[in-house]
């Protein structure tokens, strides 16, 4: 498995997300953002950070990044994406996603560790989860607040697109508690926490978000 690993300027979370792909025995291959090929990889990762410096809002200068021309035609064929908080952001504003990022409710960035139930076990990124089951990542996002009309909210209730929701308070003003969604194909999810950050138990609260990274194995040697 040789998974993709998008790094803009302003990237943070990488080599995190890199790490994690390597604890699911996957390859983790670093694309920069001016690439103009994903290296035959068989998923992307579009990670954490500020890209371009947030500049105009979250995510909107990445959307235009060469690499991620590369990843929408990617996508749209059926590659398993995943962003995670800023990359949740840019595949919004890609278009790969409905809704939009917004400022947490209370004006705060908001760092702790986060209770999600899974919703929706069936993408290429939740095999591994039951349903309705909870874990514990950790969250560090100042806009992190989930917002679509009524109409795109009802479509993603109604399909059951709604991958993770917040347990507990909502920390951010996310409609719905929503905290990740997927496309209606489900090989690309957004989520605003960070499961690259729970892989292993000694260096993260637990080790639940490697789920996410040995599910996409599980898709990987099935397709």
């Amino acid at each position: 498995m040789r998974v993709g690993v998008v790094t803009f300027p302003g990237t943070l979370d990488d080599v995190d997300a890199q790490r994690a792909v390597r604890y699911a025995d996957g390859e983790a291959v670093p694309l920069w953002h001016g690439d103009h090929d994903l290296q035959g990889v068989d998923a992307v990762i579009v990670p954490g950070g500020f890209s371009y410096g947030d500049y105009l809002r979250a995510g909107a200068i990445a959307r235009f990044a060469p690499v991620m021309r590369e990843v929408v035609e990617a996508a749209n064929k059926g590659m398993p994406v995943l962003g995670i908080c800023n990359g949740f952001q840019v595949l919004t504003e890609a278009h790969l996603l409905p809704g939009a990022l917004t400022r947490n409710h209370k004006l705060h960035f908001v760092c702790r560790d986060q209770w999600l139930r899974v919703e929706n076990t069936s993408t290429a990124w939740t095999t591994r989860y039951d349903r309705d089951a909870e874990i514990l990542v950790p969250l560090k996002s100042g806009e992190g607040g989930y917002q679509a009309d009524d109409d795109t909210l009802k479509q993603l209730e109604d399909e059951h697109r709604v991958v993770f929701r917040y347990v507990g308070e909502n920390p951010n003003g996310s409609r719905n508690d929503i905290a990740g969604i997927t496309n209606a194909r489900g090989n690309v999810v957004g989520l605003m926490p960070h499961p690259e950050h729970a892989v292993d138990a000694l260096t993260g609260p637990t080790d639940d978000g490697l789920g996410m990274f040995l599910s996409l194995l599980d898709t990987v040697v099935k397709a």
